[in-house]
């Protein structure tokens, strides 16, 4: 039996080390727990096309968007630690853990964190057939609107869940929240108006506020934000409101260090190239590239 135990070991160690120096030999599943368009989902794509162009094997975005990202959580904890499949995790992975003790998973330890890639606050908006034209009169109107008054969100635990319930104890409101699968359908409901209002990813709405489909009201950083330079902070109006959400790459769980070296080199070094700076920059978000232990912590 200890013999067994040792080849076993033995195997493993041989197989590490045969995946490690010909990585990646075939293609990769980056998993995203979000519909295509919204800001997690335009990461993935962004970093993808660049791994692809590095590795000379196709990035495969499988995005994921349903149980408020348990389900590609618990793909990605279950997967092998071989580094084919990939996480491309944002801030609801951690609020959906705190909310729900019951995952199929340890939202930390059973993951192998890579880098956090940026970090961002949102962007409030409205239909602009909606009366409220800045912030000051959102809040107004807000507080006496008279009947049901619903905010949409990216889903249970997103940041947009989270602002949106911020703002219900800022503000003094009941605005019932409703959750979708993803930013993007949340967005199209609200172009629709099939509700009043969204704190979204600043991406995922940027064509739609450009465009005149949507009316882009603050932000929540904790201020300004160059490419949105017109529109306050939240917390101007409302001392204590900053939303921020991070967004990183992780994989399985005891992923082999080799591995974990590898696509954190590439990953920090896709950040500091300058198109992807300036698109992070362009959407109102930060670059990080932080190291792994940064990243767990």
């Amino acid at each position: 039996m200890d013999f067994d135990c040792r080849c076993g070991v033995g195997a493993i160690v041989r197989f590490s080390h045969a995946q490690t120096g010909d990585y990646p030999s075939r293609p990769i599943r980056l998993i995203t727990p979000a519909q295509p368009g919204g800001t997690t989902d335009i990461l993935a794509r962004l970093y993808g096309q660049k791994l692809t162009d590095t590795f000379k094997q196709q990035i495969v975005v499988d995005n994921r968007a349903s149980a408020s990202g348990v389900i590609a959580g618990e793909l990605t904890a279950k997967a092998l630690p071989d580094g084919y499949t990939l996480f491309m995790a944002y801030h609801q992975h951690t609020v959906t853990a705190a909310l729900n003790p019951k995952l199929p998973y340890h939202a930390v330890n059973d993951f192998t964190p890579i880098s956090q890639l940026t970090r961002a606050g949102l962007l409030l908006v409205i239909n602009p057939s909606s009366p409220p034209k800045n912030l000051k009169e959102f809040i107004e109107w807000t507080k006496n609107f008279k009947g049901a008054l619903n905010f949409g969100s990216a889903g249970t635990g997103s940041g947009g869940h989270l602002a949106g319930e911020l703002y219900n104890l800022a503000a003094k409101v009941k605005a019932q929240h409703i959750p979708y699968k993803g930013s993007a359908p949340s967005l199209i409901d609200l172009v629709a108006g099939q509700y009043h209002y969204n704190f979204v990813g600043m991406s995922a709405a940027q064509a739609l506020v450009k465009s005149g489909k949507l009316r882009a009201l603050a932000v929540t950083a904790p201020k300004r934000v160059p490419s949105y330079a017109d529109l306050p902070a939240m917390v101007e109006m409302m001392p204590g409101f900053e939303v921020v959400g991070w967004y990183g790459v992780m994989a399985p769980p005891k992923l082999p260090q080799p591995l974990v070296s590898k696509l954190h080199g590439e990953l920090v070094r896709i950040t500091k190239m300058k198109d992807i700076t300036d698109r992070i920059l362009a959407d109102g978000a930060e670059p990080v590239g932080s190291e792994p232990e940064a990243f767990r912590q």
